[in-house]
C-alpha cells in the first residue's frame, strides 16, 4: 500500500493498516517501516502518523531526512511540525 501514495502526498500508519485490512494495527505499520532495508525503492518518507506530524525515532537524523524528502515532494509543515492531513492525505 505504501508503494501507491504518490508524490506530494501522505497517509497515515492507521491509514494503511486499515487499506491493508486491518484495522486498528497502525503500530504493526510502524514496525514494519521500522524494519524495511531499503533495498528497493518504498515510499516510507510519506506515512505519518494520525496528527500528521513525523513519529519520533532514536535516530533523530531520520527524521530531518522524511522532513527534507517530503518538503521536496511540495508538502508544507506547520510551524508546530504538522502536515495538513485535509490536503495532503492520500
Amino acid at each position: 500500500m505504501v508503494r501507491n501514495i504518490p508524490a506530494g502526498c501522505v497517509a497515515t500508519y492507521g491509514q494503511i493498516a486499515a487499506i491493508a485490512g486491518y484495522p486498528r494495527h497502525a503500530r504493526h505499520v510502524g514496525r514494519a517501516l521500522a524494519d524495511y532495508d531499503g533495498e528497493d525503492e518504498l515510499p516510507w518518507h510519506r506515512v505519518l502518523n494520525a496528527q500528521g506530524r513525523i513519529s519520533s525515532r532514536p535516530d533523530w537524523e531520520c527524521e530531518e531526512v522524511q522532513r527534507q524528502l517530503l518538503e521536496a515532494e511540495g508538502v508544507e509543515f506547520s510551524t508546530d511540525g504538522r502536515v495538513d492531513l485535509e490536503r495532503y492525505r492520500w
